[in-house]
């Protein structure tokens, strides 16, 4: 059974995902905390599935290097097989990084490596595109620039604003997140030979 530790900073509609797969039987993953770097509405997932959850501030530490280190220590008392960053919005250091890595994941909404960075989606309509994506990638130091595991292209539909083609990307990161856990607990992905690529 994957032990999965999953870091959000907002609602947390891609954890939901994970949580209501988990609750079959037959799926070979489960999240055993679900954590944040602020007060985020996600935590309230925590309740209703019966997960624990925990919040470092940002804001309450001296720098982001200090955060790190906390983030990493209450993520490491839970000694998850796999850490999912879920709409979590800071760059962890370089340290957490190494700490969890290969096994630290992330959702983007662009078909990387186009429109890297926080605003994926207001990039890809700013820049005009026609279609722009979901992927899934492991974390390394640069900015959304780590392996690849999964993606999948989303078309932007004419009238698109930033809420309706962000709601259409998620439905894509959401499957494929599921469908990536599922995966590397099955041994159809192994994300230490990805990294080494």
């Amino acid at each position: 059974m994957l032990s999965l530790v999953v870091l959000i900073s907002g609602g947390g509609s891609n954890l939901r995902a994970l949580l209501e797969a988990s609750e079959d039987a037959e799926f070979p993953a489960r999240v055993v905390a679900i954590g944040a770097d602020r007060d985020a509405d996600g935590l309230a997932l925590g309740e209703e599935f019966g997960v624990p959850t925990f919040t470092v501030p940002y804001s309450s530490h001296a720098d982001r290097e200090a955060w790190g280190d906390e983030l990493l220590a209450q993520i490491q008392q839970w000694q998850p097989d796999l850490v999912v960053l879920s709409g979590l919005m800071r760059l962890l250091p370089p340290r957490v990084v190494a700490a969890l890595s290969p096994n630290l994941v992330n959702t983007h909404p662009a078909y990387l490596p186009e429109f890297p960075g926080a605003h994926g989606v207001r990039d890809a309509l700013a820049a005009g595109a026609g279609q722009t994506g979901a992927s899934l990638i492991v974390v390394d130091n640069g900015v959304d620039e780590g392996p690849i595991i999964a993606q999948e292209r989303v078309p932007v539909l004419a009238g698109d604003t930033e809420t309706t083609l962000h709601e259409r990307i998620k439905t894509v990161e959401r499957r494929l997140l599921v469908q990536a856990v599922l995966d590397i607990a099955n041994g159809h992905v192994n994300l230490k030979e990805l990294s080494h690529t």
